[in-house]
């Protein structure tokens, strides 16, 4: 584990050299409970089986990271896109990188993908969120009636993970189920994506249907859906191996693109 100062904070990461130079720089960016350990080996699985150098990192009030004691705002995904990724990019020298997001990481992935179209080799959107459905909110809602009354599994798990688990669980819930959030709908931006994406999803995802992927697919130009049967809302978990090898396929096309441009007349 290390550590790296982004807006005068310091950020746990962790990177795994590239087997091969000419590999892109797969950067991860995990769910909305979620942080570096949590991801548990799929990243040092994809980066084995793709030879990329491969960045994790928990973000604010996640895992080891720094606390942060400002209520999470409606506009709070869209900081992470536009403000800290790409000061955490910046910080460790990483340039047009290959972003897999799970969840809210996924939302982030994509805002950054629209704001910034020309800076990435492409992006893998798993269990993504476009916008807020009643699916994800009742899910949230069970979830946390589950946890105020003694699941102490979830409870024990998440402190495994971070340092506050509390605090990472209710800053959670309380954004996703407040009345600000409802209206947060990111489908206007999707149009400004033009680096490839892979976007899965499984059909037992408890927190959304498949009208997340549906919508992606219609607004940008370069979309491969892969929808995943008994799966849940975390593919990389339910189905890791079908998932590792579509990323695989697609990083292979990603690099053999990327070495096209370079050598050709």
């Amino acid at each position: 584990m290390a550590f790296v100062d982004v807006d005068g904070e310091r950020l746990e990461y962790l990177l795994i050299a590239a087997q091969r130079k000419d590999r892109p720089t797969l950067v991860f960016l995990h769910e909305g409970l979620g942080s570096v350990a949590l991801w548990r080996d799929f990243p040092a699985r994809v980066a084995q089986a793709t030879a990329c150098r491969t960045l994790l990192w928990s973000r604010f009030g996640h895992g080891h990271s720094a606390s942060s004691s400002v209520p999470r705002r409606p506009e709070y995904l869209h900081q992470e896109a536009l403000q800290r990724l790409p000061a955490l990019l910046a910080a460790l020298a990483i340039e047009r990188p290959l972003l897999i997001g799970h969840s809210d990481g996924a939302s982030i992935a994509l805002i950054y993908a629209a704001a910034r179209p020309a800076r990435l080799a492409g992006l893998v959107a798993m269990a993504p969120h476009a916008f807020v459905e009643q699916q994800a909110l009742d899910g949230i809602a069970r979830a946390a009636e589950s946890y105020a009354h003694g699941d102490s599994e979830r409870r024990q798990k998440l402190a495994r993970y971070h340092r506050d688990p509390d605090a990472v669980f209710w800053a959670w819930h309380d954004i996703w189920r407040s009345p600000e959030f409802r209206a947060w709908d990111i489908r206007d931006r999707l149009p400004a994506i033009r680096c490839p994406v892979l976007a899965i999803q499984g059909e037992q995802d408890e927190y959304a249907t498949m009208r997340q992927l549906e919508c992606i697919a219609e607004a940008a130009p370069d979309v491969e859906l892969l929808r995943l049967a008994d799966c849940r809302h975390s593919p990389h978990r339910d189905q890791q191996r079908a998932v590792v090898e579509a990323i695989v396929r697609f990083v292979d096309r990603r690099a053999a693109a990327a070495q096209g441009r370079v050598s050709g007349p």
